[in-house]
């Protein structure tokens, strides 16, 4: 318990306390002035959140058509880890998931130097294929607006697979290897053992991580998005976590970034009871 103490401190600190900053939202705040000096404006900024259709549409499409991306691609880690399970080599497993678990500890600003390097006019890419003679102009996949919503996915998918599998590794060890014994003696192979009983032995986490995860619908990541735009990619790159940096900080409109926040944090509460509600009629189990 004494250990819990300072993660417990650290997300007071880092979580809660900002709940505090809330009260911006209902103030036309200014820099430089004592806050219950400003305006009280009460839901002004909670109601343009609600009527600004050009800006909001466009933020909200990008962030669901990412966010929807990552959720059809959500059993990926699961079918990763059943797969490296199956490896027999135990050596050749463990430098498998060394490899994939590495990039997740790489920052999103050396993955982009890297990206860069590869994929700009002059990088890696491009030089391979005009020295080879199957292209003459270069390919700007980080700048091209068509290319914006596969290359992050292939990027985030790469950066997170291996990691996103250690948890289902971990819950794989927890299956009773009885079962799988018990198969055998059946005559079942490797594969009806992984789709009859590692499968459902992986559902309850699979059920309790997308439920979870719904409460991030959201909230598609901001670090990656960032180091990525460019003008050229803004209009499918700016999902809502940036485009809340863009009004609060850039744009200096700090009690409308505030009341986005609010709106983000009540919307993901909702969905989250909504999700955990559809599991528990549809499985019978839930997390609340």
């Amino acid at each position: 318990m004494l250990m819990a103490i300072p993660l417990m401190l650290i997300v007071l600190l880092f979580n809660y306390m900002p709940l505090c900053g809330w009260i911006y939202a209902f103030f036309n705040y200014k820099p430089g002035v004592p806050l219950f000096r400003n305006e009280f404006v009460g839901l002004k900024y909670f109601k343009l959140f609600l009527t600004d259709p050009i800006d909001m549409m466009r933020v909200m499409k990008n962030t669901v058509v990412f966010a929807l991306i990552g959720y059809a691609l959500s059993p990926l880690p699961m079918v990763f880890a059943i797969l490296l399970n199956e490896v027999r080599s135990t050596r050749y497993k463990k430098l498998v998931q060394t490899v994939t678990t590495i990039p997740n500890f790489v920052s999103w600003i050396i993955v982009f130097s890297l990206a860069f390097s590869l994929f700009s006019s002059d990088g890696l890419l491009n030089e391979l294929l005009r020295k080879l003679g199957l292209t003459k102009e270069p390919t700007m996949v980080i700048s091209d607006p068509n290319a914006v919503y596969w290359f992050q996915t292939v990027l985030s998918q790469w950066k997170g697979l291996g990691w996103s599998a250690v948890i289902y590794l971990a819950a794989i060890t927890g299956i009773e290897q009885e079962l799988y014994e018990a198969a055998a003696i059946d005559g079942a192979n490797r594969f009806q053992s992984a789709i009859h009983i590692t499968v459902p032995g992986l559902m309850p986490t699979f059920l309790v991580l997308f439920i979870l995860s719904i409460g991030n619908f959201i909230s598609v990541g901001f670090e990656q998005y960032f180091v990525f735009k460019n003008p050229a990619t803004s209009v499918n790159l700016e999902v809502l976590d940036l485009y809340v940096y863009r009004i609060g900080m850039s744009n200096h409109d700090y009690s409308y970034g505030v009341a986005i926040g609010i709106m983000k944090s009540f919307i993901s509460i909702v969905l989250i009871l909504i999700a955990n509600k559809i599991a528990k009629k549809v499985r019978g189990a839930s997390i609340i």
